[in-house]
């Protein structure tokens, strides 16, 4: 629980987005160097607050979704901090674009053990929320620790190891990538090549789902994001479980979803084993992709999840 001279934070905006001042810093992860943007509230503050780290979709760069989150988290009154994970945008590692969600959980707890070092941080008020598929990092993550004390999942990918080969089209397919994945692994060890393809392929004829937001560069396409995958993630990927984390997870759950979004199912298999507290709202007509980065959307799931995290940490 926080202490009772823990500056407030608000569940409403409590300042303007374009006057937070965003600080650069760096912290340690696995021997890597992971760099991150701090957002952090523009109010004057009588002493530590609480504070969130903020991660976003699979494949993406501390600068789409998460940095639109954390500016509004940041405006509610909470140190927010984004962060590339280890072999992404800034941050090192020479396995470069490898969505590892077992290397990305222990990153996400790397950065919570980070916030917790800085003198403006309330340590026992470390919050975390996460967006798409790092929800699933992210609940993984509080396995791992107690220093996050609440979550928040935005339109969260949970897919138990059986949906995700369902997903990518049955056995044969997995089977197929996992090859696909070994055969890059061991490339790599032998020659330190990396096979790299796009992350989001750009089709006329088939676009990719989310293109409108991933081809767009009013939108996720800037130039941070370099769109590359790395074939090798496959065999993390594929023996990874995003359900396997609920019988693990103690902390009070916040998760904001759609049935037009991704995998509802899912989401709400998940919710139904988690032992303890869960909030949910459930919003009609929402794409997955509408979840990432449109204003007003992100104003209202920023909001709940700011309430969530004040009633739940003190």
């Amino acid at each position: 629980m926080t202490s009772s001279n823990t500056p407030q934070a608000t569940s409403e905006t409590a300042s303007r987005p374009d006057r937070i001042r965003v600080e650069r810093v760096t912290f340690a992860s696995s021997d890597e160097s992971l760099v991150g943007d701090l957002y952090l509230p523009a109010a004057a503050s009588d002493g530590p607050r609480p504070a969130v780290v903020v991660t976003g979709a699979w494949g993406t760069v501390k600068e789409q979704m998460a940095a639109g989150y954390a500016r509004e988290m940041s405006a509610r009154g909470f140190i927010a901090l984004a962060f590339d994970f280890r072999g992404w945008g800034q941050s090192g590692g020479r396995r470069r674009s490898m969505e590892d969600p077992f290397a990305k959980a222990a990153d996400i707890v790397a950065a919570a053990d980070f916030l917790a070092t800085r003198s403006d941080v309330d340590p026992d008020a470390i919050v975390g929320l996460g967006i798409c598929a790092s929800a699933a990092y992210l609940a993984t993550a509080a396995t791992r620790t107690a220093r996050i004390t609440s979550l928040a999942l935005v339109a969260p990918a949970l897919p138990s190891r059986e949906t995700v080969v369902e997903t990518l089209g049955g056995q044969q397919a997995a089977e197929a990538l996992l090859d696909m994945a070994q055969a890059a692994e061991a490339e790599y060890e032998r020659t330190g090549h990396e096979r790299l393809v796009p992350c989001v392929p750009e089709s006329a004829d088939a676009p990719a789902p989310g293109a409108d937001y991933y081809t767009n560069p009013n939108r996720g396409m800037i130039p941070e994001w370099d769109n590359t995958f790395n074939l090798a993630s496959w065999t993390r990927w594929l023996e990874y479980d995003a359900q396997a984390a609920v019988d693990g997870l103690r902390q009070p759950l916040f998760v904001m979803h759609s049935d037009a979004a991704a995998s509802p199912e899912s989401v709400r298999e998940f919710v139904a084993k988690v032992p303890g507290r869960v909030d949910q709202i459930w919003l009609d007509d929402v794409s997955q992709f509408d979840f990432y980065d449109q204003p007003g959307l992100v104003k209202v799931a920023s909001d709940a999840a700011a309430r969530h995290f004040l009633s739940t940490t003190r």
